[in-house]
């Protein structure tokens, strides 16, 4: 930027600076004490062109050209104005448009349910008939037929036993697995949507989960692995159909979950709850789809 002149009143110098920007070059005024007001060119490669201009003025400041074109300066200033305004509107600041997009922290239940795993596996030993795995199981004995003895210790008021299976691993690689990605798909929807939000999300598909493997297999069942799957369905799903939701899994992550999901379909690990997983994850998606369109509108 580079002062090209002075005019000794204000009411000349921005006059003059109005005219210079209608015609296509930047500027500025400042008070220069004592001689006046300064004119400031930004565009270097113009400076002779507008002292040019300016001399011009000095000699006539009362020409019809200078009042003409300072009155499309106001026009242009204007027309600027509801461009900007225009823009804003379609696009908001990335800091609201991607909310806590960048890296985030464990969240506090979502540490709570990791240790009570730990707690449970430690109690238990790992063996699904100890007498602390059987006062967790989603029922006491298994079912003969499909109207018989369904839930009887729900029936009874022992409600817990709808979600607490999700706290039974049956061995330490299942414990640790289930863990690590709660650990990761947990922390990430607490962090965006609230411990409350998480809390609600773990009971509702933990149930269903549960319910669905229940009536599918019987109740010898355990483990965190549908609310797991539940909560890929959903950020999955979320994070494709609304980005600005900061719910958005790395590719690696999908296949990974994908993959492991179909090594446990066709039997490659042993037995292995898939119905829990399969509902879990149609659950999710189900969640996350709903959520996405609540959110455009």
């Amino acid at each position: 930027m580079r002062l090209i002149g002075t005019l000794p009143e204000e009411k000349q110098a921005r006059l003059l600076g109005d005219y210079l920007y209608a015609s296509g070059i930047s500027n500025e005024i400042e008070a220069e004490e004592p001689r006046g007001w300064g004119l400031w060119v930004h565009d270097e490669d113009r400076l002779q062109e507008a002292a040019t201009i300016l001399e011009r003025f000095r000699n006539n400041p009362a020409a019809a050209e200078f009042r003409q074109k300072a009155r499309a300066a106001e026009d242009l200033r204007a027309e600027e104005e509801r461009d900007l305004r225009a823009w804003r509107k379609r696009f908001r600041a990335s800091r609201e448009i991607f909310p806590r997009q960048g890296a985030y922290g464990a969240g506090l239940l979502t540490l709570i349910l990791i240790a009570l795993c730990g707690f449970v596996a430690v109690k238990t030993n790992f063996k699904f008939d100890s007498e602390t795995a059987r006062a967790l199981h989603i029922a006491g004995a298994p079912w003969s037929h499909p109207l018989a003895g369904h839930l009887r210790e729900v029936a009874g008021g022992e409600v817990w036993r709808l979600l607490t299976p999700i706290f039974i691993h049956l061995n330490p690689v299942h414990l640790i697995c289930n863990v690590l990605w709660l650990f990761q798909l947990g922390s990430l929807l607490e962090s965006r949507l609230g411990w409350l939000y998480l809390l609600g999300f773990v009971v509702l598909t933990g149930v269903g989960s549960n319910l669905a493997q229940y009536f599918v297999s019987g109740p010898r069942f355990g483990g965190m692995s549908g609310v797991v799957y539940a909560l890929f369905g959903y950020l999955w799903i979320r994070g494709r159909l609304q980005p600005a939701s900061g719910l958005a899994l790395d590719h690696q992550t999908v296949v990974l979950m994908i993959l492991w999901f179909f090594v446990c379909l066709f039997g490659l690990v042993g037995p292995i709850a898939n119905t829990a997983h399969g509902v879990g994850f149609l659950l999710g998606m189900a969640w996350g789809w709903l959520d996405a369109q609540r959110a455009r509108g």
